[in-house]
């Protein structure tokens, strides 16, 4: 999610949460930006990353054309960028919003894996923002004494937009909960087994988490400027991971109202409060951050989450 301009915040969540009440619940308008069809890959094992990153490259390249053609260079752009010969692709599709997963580090080699889950608005034409906080918490983990990090960029699958009937229910959510899922049994399977891993979870991506929660094979779940996870508490997302929560004092999620109401057709609202007493997760300081802030360089917030990816729970500093 972005950051809209304070004077307005209070004004937009009444405006999202009367529509949610109001208006059927329909899929976000996307760009029809045409591109082949997902590269077709080898198994994927330790031995294939370098081939699945090459061919995912490849598909990038090929995506970067077909959207020149049509005349969306902003698109062409990004996609081109994604096929630099130093971008580890581990899945990428160019159609329509476009998804893409993208590796920083060794994989094959890592002991401690985070895998950020971004919220609404992300999509392959805003990936530049996504990318950067991935490799922002790259540098801040990469840069422990022994620790061989690695983070993986997961946009994998289609977010809502903030200002849209979808952002207020978990129906996007429950479609991308069995590929985060996926996800997490693929990476058990390409990283040492006795790799960390950590699922860091922003915004939407947050009740992408939640959803996915139960039962997944994950040490940490960090939530951070979530509006919920559509559970009432820690408890209900039925998982063993340690469960944290943070929201920067500067961000306009907290104006978010906390309900949930059952219509004849969805259930709107994300519930509990993640940072609440109530719901009881590990809450930690993530200092002034905005909604956008938490990955930033230097900050308390980006601190934490690298403690939290390299298991240094104990150095958490809490709130």
């Amino acid at each position: 999610m972005g950051r809209p301009p304070h004077r307005t915040r209070r004004t937009l969540v009444a405006a999202l949460l009367a529509a949610a009440l109001t208006v059927p619940l329909s899929a976000a308008a996307r760009p029809r930006v045409p591109a082949p069809a997902p590269a077709a890959l080898p198994p994927l094992t330790p031995a294939t990353l370098d081939t699945a990153y090459a061919a995912n490259r490849a598909d990038a390249r090929r995506a970067a054309r077909m959207a020149a053609a049509h005349g969306d260079s902003r698109r062409a752009a990004n996609d081109r960028t994604l096929a630099s010969a130093h971008r580890r692709l581990l899945a990428f599709d160019g159609r329509g919003a476009g998804l893409a997963t993208e590796v920083f580090g060794d994989l094959a080699h890592a002991d401690r894996v985070a895998v950020l889950v971004p919220g609404s608005d992300t999509s392959l034409d805003t990936y530049g923002r996504f990318h950067r906080a991935a490799e922002s918490l790259y540098a801040a983990t990469d840069r422990a004494p022994g620790a061989r990090t690695a983070v993986v960029a997961w946009l994998g699958y289609t977010t809502p937009d903030t200002v849209s009937t979808t952002v207020a229910t978990i129906t996007r959510a429950d479609e991308a909960a069995p590929r985060l899922r996926a996800l997490v049994r693929q990476l058990r399977a390409l990283a040492p087994a006795h790799a960390h891993l950590a699922l860091l979870c922003h915004s939407y991506g947050s009740v992408v988490c939640g959803r996915a929660a139960r039962g997944l094979d994950v040490d940490d779940i960090a939530l951070v400027g979530s509006p919920g996870t559509g559970a009432d508490d820690v408890p209900a997302l039925g998982t063993r991971a340690r469960v944290w929560a943070a929201r920067g004092t500067d961000d306009w999620v907290a104006h978010v109202p906390h309900v949930r109401v059952d219509l004849l057709l969805a259930t709107v609202g994300l519930g509990t409060d993640p940072v609440s007493r109530a719901f009881g997760a590990r809450v930690f300081d993530a200092g002034d951050a905005d909604h956008s802030g938490y990955f930033t360089p230097g900050s308390a917030s980006l601190a934490n989450l690298a403690r939290i990816t390299l298991g240094e729970t104990s150095e958490v500093t809490r709130v």
